[in-house]
């Protein structure tokens, strides 16, 4: 079980921040398509994470420029304990697995809320939402005014914080305020930036959602 405490706590700081950061400006149209390493990007991932005019909101493509190669969506080698379908989120490697048959998983790369540090175990995805609606909390919004017309939900799009997906966590029957959602900022990934949620690239959303069932186990690693 969650160590409730700590669990509290930080759901707490999650829905302080909101799981909102800030934004940075786009990339230049002439800048080359270079990994982070100086390595072209492989045509693979410019089509993994190519633009989504089909959806309800029109994805741009990512700017892969902005990410460490190590966090691009790839099936790899992982042995784990944990049945084929559960979600494991090793929070100090930013990195989420979807455990699959024959010791292998799908590997997302993640952003990590700061307050996520201070939790980690067993809960299950409640339910989905596809373009989910966003309520900041009454403290947030106490802090900055700005946000009062917000208070019954801010409406799905690309300037949602909580992106083209949201999956929900719950303990039990309870809502532990944490979600897996998407987002637009690529420079996030990879690194601590919100105070609970973890972050996947909008197009890595869509696939980890299209790929579990509501009541899919979770576990989150600390170590």
């Amino acid at each position: 079980m969650l160590n409730r405490r700590l669990f509290i706590a930080s759901a707490m700081a999650a829905l302080a921040a909101g799981c909102t950061t800030s934004r940075q400006p786009p990339l230049p149209a002439n800048t080359r398509l270079t990994t982070t390493t100086g390595r072209p990007i492989s045509p693979e991932y410019l089509q993994m994470y190519r633009a989504m005019p089909e959806e309800r909101f029109p994805i741009p493509a990512v700017d892969l420029t902005k990410i460490d190669p190590v966090y691009y969506r790839q099936l790899v080698d992982y042995a784990a304990p944990e049945p084929a379908g559960t979600i494991i989120v090793e929070t100090p490697n930013r990195f989420l697995y979807l455990t699959m048959e024959g010791g292998k998983a799908m590997r997302y790369g993640v952003g990590i809320g700061r307050a996520g540090f201070a939790w980690g175990g067993r809960a299950r995805i409640q339910y989905k939402r596809a373009w989910p609606r966003w309520t900041p909390p009454a403290d947030m919004i106490a802090r900055e005014p700005e946000l009062e017309k917000y208070r019954g939900g801010m409406e799905p799009g690309l300037e949602n914080p909580l992106g083209a997906r949201a999956l929900y966590i719950f303990e039990g029957n309870r809502d532990t305020l944490y979600r897996l959602h998407g987002t637009s900022e690529t420079w996030s990934i990879g690194q601590a930036v919100s105070s609970g949620c973890v972050r996947l690239l909008q197009q890595d959303i869509i696939d980890l959602y299209n790929r579990v069932p509501d009541g899919t186990p979770i576990v989150v690693r600390q170590a």
